[in-house]
């Protein structure tokens, strides 16, 4: 039996986030205030929370309707990150969102509260906004930031 992994502090991981509010989107992009993608903000709060990126990032679609046998993105943050139900996601955990049925989950947030997230949206960049039913119903796959 292997011991738990030690969770970042959820306040850290929030107040990190929030600090790339209005972020302007940017694809595949990873800097705070000039310009970031919904994984870019994952990746930045990732580095001021845990350290570096343990590894560099692939080039990949945009496509929200994209299906195949994986689920890369989940398979990435389950490598680094300890994975729980998302039904019991507390504020701070990474959340993945499926935006299409079918599709593999392609979308990510940070829960900030237990009903509100932040993510980075086309047009809009970084935002913090309700977790209405309809975001809930997408949730795909839910992690924990683990202690630096």
């Amino acid at each position: 039996m292997t011991a738990p992994v030690p969770t970042a502090d959820p306040a850290i991981v929030i107040a990190a986030a929030r600090s790339w509010l209005g972020t302007p989107y940017h694809d595949q992009a990873s800097l705070r205030g000039i310009g970031c993608d919904c994984l870019g903000l994952a990746r930045g709060v990732w580095r001021e929370v845990v350290g570096p990126e343990p590894f560099p990032i692939p080039p990949y679609s945009r496509d929200w309707g994209e299906t195949g046998p994986r689920e890369v993105l989940a398979e990435g943050a389950r490598s680094m990150m300890p994975e729980i139900a998302p039904a019991d996601a507390p504020p701070g955990a990474l959340i993945l969102f499926r935006m299409m049925p079918r599709a593999i989950a392609k979308h990510v947030g940070i829960l900030t509260g237990p009903d509100t997230f932040l993510h980075a949206y086309e047009r809009l960049g970084v935002i913090e906004e309700p977790l209405t039913p309809t975001w809930a119903r997408k949730i795909a796959f839910a992690f924990l930031f683990p202690a630096r």
